[in-house]
This record gives C-alpha cells, structure tokens and sequence, in this order.
C-alpha cells in the first residue's frame, strides 16, 4: 500500500531534492502547489524546531496527509545566534538575498576570524494524520566570511565559508553542497525515521 506524503512547501526545487531522496519508499510525493494549498501559515515560533512542527501540522489538518515540513536558517555566534529563524526575512520585508547577507557582513566587520564562527541549521518534522509528529534536525559548521564568494546556491551561501573545503557554499558544486549540506543531514535521519513509521502503520493495517 502507497501513502501519499505531503511536502509543506512552495518550493519546487525543494520537493525534486526531496522526491529523489524518498524515491524508493512507499510513497507518493505531492507538494502544496500540486494539490492546491495556496495558505501560507505564519512562522510564529522562535525555534526551528517549533515552525517545523507548526508547519506540518497546519498542513496535515488541511490536506489530511502525511506531511513533512522543514525549517531551517543560519546561526552566528557574535550574532548572539541571530538571523536564526528570521533568516528568510532577516532585515525586513522587500530585501534580496544579497541585502542580507550584506546587512550580516556590516554588522561583522569589525569581528576577528576566530570569532566568526556560524552555522546552518535545519529541522524536518513529518506529521501523521492522526496527529503524531516526530522531528530530526541537521547542521553544518563554518565560518562567516568577509566578503561574498561564489555564484552557486541561494539565501546566505556566498558568506558561508567550509573550512573542511576551502570554500564558501556558493563556490561549491551544488552536488557537493546537497551531500554535505544541514538539510542533507536533517532529510536523511527524516528518511529513516518515516521508513519506520511506514512499516509501522503498514503493520498496523493489516
């Protein structure tokens, strides 16, 4: 038996990346836009871990489907953690990608290397229709850099540097990036947890 997967966004780049990783689950992979879920609901919680949580949930109750929704941002320690959850709309409305990573690069410029420590952070939560929600979470380590480098990936990629690789995020091969990355990391323990929790209601079913 195929249960249908809901992923909780309007992004279809995001739901190629997550149909390729689920691919040999038991699975149909639908996404917002495809089944006509135009509501956005608002990120009001201060963690990622609550707005994944909210997300999957006020879409679950809408679609009646097994959802998965994800949040995920950028943390820098001499930021006191900050664009943290805010780091889509980091600055306010009506900014481009580069006009926050700018904003971030100006309110570090006087921040020695060795304090420019950062990192991405993603939490996945899968909601069953009944109403049970589990979560994992991913990150990657690195470092603020002083200028902007690359012209791959989005969001604060071209700041972010890898020390294991030499390279900001925007420098690297996204297929590199998509190995690595803190969604990558989040996705995959995701994948194994919703691998379970399938077998369990298949188990149930009969």
């Amino acid at each position: 038996m195929s249960h249908r997967l809901l992923i909780a966004t309007h992004n279809p780049g995001k739901v190629a990346e997550y149909r390729s990783l689920l691919a040999d689950l038991p699975l149909a992979v639908t996404w917002l836009d495809e089944i006509d879920i135009t509501e956005d609901v608002e990120e009001t919680e201060t963690t990622f871990v609550g707005n994944a949580i909210l997300k999957a949930r006020y879409y679950a109750g809408i679609s009646g489907l097994w959802t998965w929704a994800d949040d995920s941002g950028l943390e820098i320690d001499a930021l006191d953690g900050r664009p943290g959850v805010y780091s889509a709309r980091y600055g306010g409305k009506g900014l481009t990608d580069a006009d926050r990573y700018h904003k971030v690069l100006a309110e570090m410029a006087a921040v020695p290397d060795e304090e420019r420590t950062a990192r991405f952070r993603c939490v996945v939560a899968i909601v069953q229709p009944g109403g049970k929600v589990d979560t994992r979470d991913g990150k990657l380590e690195g470092l603020i850099a002083h200028e902007p480098k690359g012209s791959h990936g989005f969001g604060y990629d071209p700041i972010f540097h890898v020390p294991s690789f030499g390279k900001t995020l925007a420098e690297l091969d996204r297929r590199v990036k998509n190995e690595i990355s803190h969604r990558a990391e989040a996705a995959a323990k995701a994948r194994e947890m919703l691998a379970m929790m399938l077998s369990e209601a298949e188990g149930n079913e009969e």
